[in-house]
């Protein structure tokens, strides 16, 4: 933290204008060395920055940003460029040459933020889904978490945890008097104090999950051989990504192609033809992979006989090659299709719209994450334990624990390990 970093935070060039930031304590150094002076605080100033042998880079606009009130909590410069290669290589240069500065490495901004207390760990994570969001849906999830959503729960969770403990604290240290209990038993209305924050914690742990929303909504096209899964995928994701034949076992691997379809993120999965009799060595491990995909989708597409698609998720039949006279007709499919003459497949989209925009988060509502779902899990265990005690001490020891996770929901307690993980995500100069 004691370095000063520099990078571009804008577009690759080339571009209109060019934007490097510079944060930590030699900033408004560096920006004196280039510009020749230091603006007043927060106010754009047109500058020549030069290097330090005199040579003119270019005519840009300056910043001068004082810590702690910056993204940083540092104090932090920007350079307004133009936005050609050599005009960005020569700043970036100049900034390199001078002494206490350096690089930036990828999410180092934000991570510094985030250690400055800018910013917590729900909303850095938000950050970066924000950063990869490709889809509305997406965008408005990660906008959401990124402005702190969750972290204002986490906030109101952890003040009803402190509650409860100072009850129990006061049946501790006062028993005796006329309003508490001095048999050991838990204070009035703790009980049900619990029971009202685990049934809020229970349905925050029954929202949909955001890992289908960062991913896509996963879409797997499962059935025999020659069932015309490689063409329905292809038609699906709108590209020739997987060879077709009429020869069977031609797919023998998973395939797995993401696109939008109106605004939905979707991740769908062409797998190898499923039969149990005639597969070569290769091909049976292929058919394996396909029902480890199919166990693992949140929908599957069967295009097989009726009624022998897996039972275990959710799953679609589908009459595919409907434009054949010699395939089984089906009695109840979902959809009937044909991917050479497009019959059908507007109405397919259609239904795998509708039907993952029901499955994902709402717009702007906060989903959590793998990491996030565990904790809050911790949490909701905690304090029901907490609420089937009779012990006091064992009741206030659960609660201790439901806060603990509740740091490390935001931050306030974590590993290195997962922070680099984390922040590993983002670009350089973010």
């Amino acid at each position: 933290m004691t370095d000063t970093i520099f990078a571009l935070s804008s577009g690759a060039p080339p571009a209109a204008i060019a934007v490097i930031r510079v944060s930590g304590p030699q900033a408004g150094a560096a920006l004196k060395a280039l510009a020749g002076t230091v603006p007043p605080p927060r106010r754009a100033v047109l500058a020549v920055l030069r290097n330090l042998g005199g040579d003119t880079l270019d005519r840009a606009v300056a910043l001068w940003l004082p810590g702690p009130g910056t993204a940083t909590g540092e104090d932090s410069a920007e350079l307004h460029l133009h936005g050609g290669r050599a005009v960005v290589a020569a700043v970036e240069a100049a900034l390199g040459a001078l002494p206490g500065l350096r690089r930036a490495e990828a999410g180092e901004f934000t991570r510094r933020a985030f250690t400055n207390g800018r910013v917590d760990l729900s909303e850095a994570e938000g950050l970066a889904d924000l950063l990869s969001a490709e889809t509305e849906l997406q965008r408005c999830s990660a906008l959401s978490m990124a402005g702190g959503a969750l972290s204002r729960h986490v906030a109101d969770w952890r003040g009803s945890v402190l509650a409860l403990s100072a009850s129990l604290e006061a049946s501790l240290d006062f028993a005796g008097d006329d309003d508490i209990d001095d048999n050991g038993a838990l204070p009035p209305g703790f009980v049900q104090g619990c029971a009202v924050l685990a049934d809020e914690l229970t349905a925050w742990l029954a929202r949909p999950r955001a890992e289908p929303l960062r991913e896509g909504f996963r879409v797997v096209l499962a059935g025999p051989p020659n069932a015309g899964k490689s063409t329905l995928f292809n038609a699906l994701v709108d590209d020739e990504a997987a060879i077709t034949a009429a020869e069977p076992g031609t797919t023998r691997d998973v395939l797995v192609r993401g696109v939008a379809l109106g605004g939905v993120p979707f991740a769908f999965v062409d797998t190898a033809g499923l039969r149990d009799e005639g597969a070569g060595p290769v091909e049976q491990i292929g058919i394996a992979r396909a029902r480890a995909e199919a166990e693992r989708a949140d929908l599957v597409l069967w295009l097989g006989p009726e009624g022998e698609g897996p039972s275990y998720h959710c799953v679609w039949e589908i009459a595919a090659q409907c434009d054949r006279v010699d395939v089984q007709a089906k009695r109840r499919a979902r959809f009937r299709v044909s991917a050479l003459t497009g019959e059908g497949l507007d109405e397919l989209r259609s239904g795998l719209v509708g039907h993952a925009r029901s499955a994902l988060p709402q717009p702007g509502a906060v989903a959590l994450n793998a990491r996030q779902h565990a904790l809050l899990s911790e949490v909701a265990s905690a304090i029901g334990d907490a609420a089937r005690v009779t012990d006091p001490l064992l009741a206030a020891e659960h609660l201790r624990l439901a806060r603990v996770a509740l740091d490390r929901l935001v931050g306030r307690a974590g590993t290195e390990d997962m922070l680099d993980a984390l922040f590993g995500r983002f670009c350089i100069g973010k």
